[in-house]
């Protein structure tokens, strides 16, 4: 069982940058990644990583502006946000991934990220 704390979030204008922390404890030699989800929407997959910090695999949506990483010594997962728009306001998640973009562990507090001018 893995749990963790996201943090990193705040207010960012359109085009900012933030980014995102997740610290894991427990079996964080699984894949982990970030999961988003905006006001009246689903919880929907933003990115996720293998525990060797290979094979990154992104969101249509994020793509080419987000960058997850991870640092293992750290138990830490990051999400670089780059070119922010206002469809990225969400609150954040980190959470095991199973395949590419399945959640399957417990869901922590979240982060929230609101883009706005």
């Amino acid at each position: 069982q893995v749990q963790q704390v996201e943090s990193g979030g705040g207010l960012a204008q359109p085009g900012g940058s933030l980014r995102l922390s997740c610290a894991a404890s427990g079996r964080t030699f699984s894949k982990l990644g970030w999961f988003r989800r905006a006001p009246g929407k689903e919880r929907e997959f933003v990115a996720s990583i293998n525990w060797n910090g290979d094979s990154p695999y992104y969101a249509d949506s994020v793509k080419g502006r987000f960058t997850i990483s991870r640092e293992n010594a750290k138990n830490t997962v990051y999400l670089q946000m780059n070119s922010l728009k206002p469809e990225d306001t969400a609150v954040y998640y980190c959470n095991l991934v199973l395949g590419t973009s399945t959640p399957f562990g417990s869901w922590g507090q979240g982060t929230q990220v609101t883009v706005s001018s």
